[in-house]
């Protein structure tokens, strides 16, 4: 335990230092400041929430920009310290290969939680200080998107670490990722509109359903935080949630699954790879 912790406090070290992290960092509060104020500002006409508003627009954020950050941050953990010869170096020490795969790891997702904490608690602090009142189940409503959002970007740096076990160089593991990002994010779920299109209104069976929305992360993040509440009747997901069996729990349970299997599956590869 404590080789992880060493290797995840040089990760965070080696992070603080990074430029491109801190501007991560600035652009998800510079976005999440952004939303707070203009995506909020029907809402006095209408009588919403403000800060119920600001989740369904930075749920929207994170389906995008999160997922592309953890796998530009992890798709060379393990490939880019190979190409430089500093894994080798690495594994000469008294550590085992699933303790640098797992040390990595929490270093890697401390940063992104960091980030997300900083940029999203942003939001949330510039409405405090306009004065919005803000209910009790509209604050859960955003702690669990946080946590949310964090678990998703947990779930594609272990996608990342697969990517980065399995290509031989940092630039076939870069496009790699790019592909991964598109995948989820974008082609998914177009090809899920065409099927559903093509079905000409038939009724598809609830199971398939689930596990089609389930076989996404990014799906199941959007169905966790836009599917039920006031967030549900802003963003138009509160149709598809009435037709699934999907609760809270299952959909949590599937991100943490997304998040196991491509971290144990990248820490087999490793433990068989050659340096």
């Amino acid at each position: 335990m404590t080789n992880i912790l060493i290797l995840a406090r040089k990760e965070i070290q080696e992070g603080m230092r990074n430029r491109w992290v801190l501007a991560t960092t600035l652009l998800l509060a510079a976005l999440a400041l952004t939303l707070s104020f203009l995506g909020s500002a029907p809402t006095g006409n209408v009588g919403v929430n403000r800060l119920d508003v600001v989740i369904v627009s930075l749920s929207s954020l994170t389906i995008f920009l999160v997922p592309l950050i953890a796998l530009l941050l992890s798709h060379d953990a393990i490939v880019g310290e190979t190409e430089r010869g500093t894994m080798l170096l690495l594994l000469s020490y008294p550590i085992g290969r699933g303790e640098v795969i797992l040390g990595k790891f929490l270093g890697h997702l401390a940063i992104l939680a960091f980030s997300t904490l900083f940029g999203y608690g942003a939001a949330a602090l510039a409405l405090v200080l306009t004065g919005t009142a803000i209910s009790i189940g509209s604050w859960l409503s955003f702690v669990s998107m946080v946590g949310s959002s964090v678990l998703l970007g947990a779930v594609f740096v272990a996608i990342g670490y697969l990517t980065s076990t399995l290509a031989s160089e940092r630039s076939t593991a870069g496009g790699i990722a790019i592909g991964i990002w598109l995948f989820f994010v974008l082609i998914y779920d177009m090809a899920l509109l065409g099927a559903l299109v093509a079905a000409q209104g038939r009724v598809l069976p609830t199971g398939l359903i689930d596990a089609l929305l389930v076989a996404n992360p990014t799906d199941a993040y959007r169905l966790l935080n836009l599917g039920s509440g006031s967030a549900s009747a802003l963003s138009g997901m509160g149709g598809i949630a009435g037709h699934t069996g999907l609760s809270a729990p299952i959909l949590v349970a599937a991100l943490v699954l997304w998040t196991v299997i491509p971290l144990g599956c990248a820490n087999f590869i490793f433990s068989r790879r050659e340096v």
